[in-house]
């Protein structure tokens, strides 16, 4: 045992403090760039794209492509459209801003309910705050047990996996490594689907008219990640059936759809910025659109969804476009984190602790 100083009883005077045991809880999102000048848009998406789970493609024909091509000129469109949404008050991206409301919002709710036992922050997988920084924080800070929470509701190589890689990555350097766990997909937690019902329930009591259908677009991946084993489609597609199950309504409202489609290869169909067009023709006039991937907006929501998307479908004549935005810090989506973090919890903390 230590006392309140950190010295550990019967333990040598120059014998190294020792800090309170406690159980961290660390969030992670993809990341973001730390501004959208052209050199931070480099950084950030060098390590992005640099990810073998991301881009697959060999080291000796992509990285030669990357470095002298896409990111000599990447950089500004992806800079521009980052100025589009950027949070200038606090001088950060939404998916920063938002993150960090998220953090502090289940921080409050996990302080209630178990005291100081544990500690809740936020890193990146790309980007600042890096993982390797927020473990080396959780350990320095006492903490002898970590569980890791990629907030990613469906599990994807490019997305949970590769943030789970940082984690252990980062536990690869430590001296004292912490028990860890990590939080595994909730596509299909009840409170999740709850959430994302009730986001929909809002949106469509505020309009004049109801949509002539509802677009769920995930971010898509290429179609070959589906055939080599990976989840994800299968995931997103039992998404969209349980959200309509909930709602009450019948086959055919809800349509899944893919964006964010990059190179040549093909990738899960159907194609969001396409599909949104072929309705239009069709005669849909209204339709409303919600990303049901992204525990948070960010780029590919304010700007890809409600600028690319929301033009696709006006310029192909539509009429009415309604983005249905993110959960967010949303009380029923922190209702639904902190059910799956307390869930994940059992056995390290206990209620009142």
């Amino acid at each position: 045992m230590s006392d309140r100083t950190g010295r550990l009883a019967h333990a040598p005077a120059d014998h190294p403090a020792v800090k309170p045991a406690k159980v961290g809880v660390l969030l992670a999102n993809l990341g973001t760039p730390d501004n959208y000048d052209y050199w931070s848009m480099r950084r950030y998406l060098s390590e992005f794209l640099s990810d073998k789970r991301v881009i697959d493609i060999p080291d000796w024909k992509w990285q030669p492509l990357l470095q002298l091509i896409i990111l000599t000129k990447r950089p500004f469109t992806s800079g521009a459209n980052y100025k589009l949404i950027w949070n200038h008050d606090k001088g950060e991206s939404p998916l920063m801003t938002i993150t960090k409301d998220q953090t502090a919002a289940i921080a409050a709710r996990l302080a209630a309910e178990y005291g100081d036992t544990v500690m809740v922050d936020f890193c990146m997988r790309y980007g600042n705050p890096s993982t390797a920084s927020k473990v080396r924080a959780m350990v320095a800070a006492g903490c002898e047990k970590i569980l890791f929470f990629p907030l990613y509701p469906h599990y994807a190589g490019a997305t949970s996996a590769t943030a789970n890689d940082a984690f252990f990555a980062a536990l690869a350097k430590e001296k004292r490594q912490p028990a860890a766990r990590t939080v595994p997909e909730y596509f299909e937690h009840p409170l999740y689907i709850e959430a994302l019902a009730q986001s929909v329930e809002r949106a469509y009591a505020a309009l004049p008219q109801r949509p002539d259908l509802l677009i769920a677009s995930y971010h898509g991946m290429p179609k070959r990640y589906l055939m080599e084993g990976d989840p994800y489609h299968c995931q997103c597609q039992k998404t969209s059936r349980l959200l309509r199950e909930r709602l009450g309504w019948d086959k055919g409202e809800i349509v899944t759809t893919f964006q964010s489609v990059f190179g040549r290869e093909e990738w899960l169909r159907p194609y969001t910025v396409e599909h949104v067009a072929e309705l239009a023709r069709q005669g849909k006039k209204r339709i409303a659109v919600m990303a049901p991937a992204f525990s948070a907006d960010c780029i590919e929501t304010l700007e890809e969804i409600n600028g690319e998307i929301r033009e696709s479908f006006l310029h192909a004549g539509g009429e009415e476009f309604t983005y249905i935005p993110c959960l967010n810090d949303e009380a029923a989506h922190i209702d639904a984190l902190t059910a799956v973090i307390g869930d994940n919890l059992q056995g390290w903390v206990q209620a009142g602790r």
